[in-house]
């Protein structure tokens, strides 16, 4: 930064670097999304008009297929719930599965259990309701437990686009149960006898 530069304030709206194609600039933003990204979340961001990001977002789309000779991407930009997010693609599921699986250590943070209680006492339950149970950002933490295969994306609400999570067989093999009916009862374990989450 030179002396007669400013350093840009919080509030001051990010622009795209000058000169930098608008399918670049949209690439990298949902490169960290972690929710889909409707065309008018994407067009204020890029400051540019809709049509001109859908546009953008479809040469992405045919850029990652391998559409007129370029190279088909093991990912995907893929629509979902109205919004537009990164995917793997289907066929390398199993092996992205298996690496990341191998990648984790096998014990999980006190942080990642309390996230999973959460989930599976309350599921479908979106990331914004467990954080507001938890009091804590748990973006990362719901990360690794879609990594490990114990939770899943249920659904999208079709109103607000945030996506709902539920636990997997997997997490039932782990516990060592039939299904969630058998989980325990929260009830005992509080001192006041409420049912659990419900009034969280």
């Amino acid at each position: 930064m030179t002396p007669d530069q400013e350093p840009r304030r919080d509030d001051t709206p990010a622009t795209p670097p000058p000169g930098v194609p608008i399918a670049r600039t949209l690439e990298a933003i949902l490169m960290v999304a972690d929710e889909p990204q409707s065309l008018v979340a994407l067009a204020t961001a890029v400051g540019q008009p809709v049509a001109a990001v859908r546009q953008a977002v479809e040469s992405l789309v045919a850029d990652f297929d391998g559409v007129d000779g370029t190279t088909r991407r093991g990912f995907e930009l893929r629509e979902v719930g109205g919004g537009w997010r990164f995917y793997v693609r289907e066929e390398f599921d199993p092996i992205v599965r298996d690496f990341v699986l191998t990648q984790n250590p096998t014990r999980l943070s006190q942080a990642a259990l309390e996230t999973l209680a959460v989930i599976a006492y309350k599921q479908p339950i979106t990331r914004g309701a467990i954080a507001q149970i938890r009091a804590v950002n748990v973006d990362s933490v719901v990360r690794t437990l879609l990594g490990r295969g114990l939770i899943t994306e249920s659904f999208t609400d079709a109103e607000t686009g945030a996506i709902n999570y539920e636990t997997t067989e997997l997490l039932l093999t782990h516990l060592g149960i039939n299904t969630l009916d058998d989980l325990p009862l929260i009830s005992p374990l509080l001192a006041d006898g409420r049912g659990g989450f419900d009034d969280a």
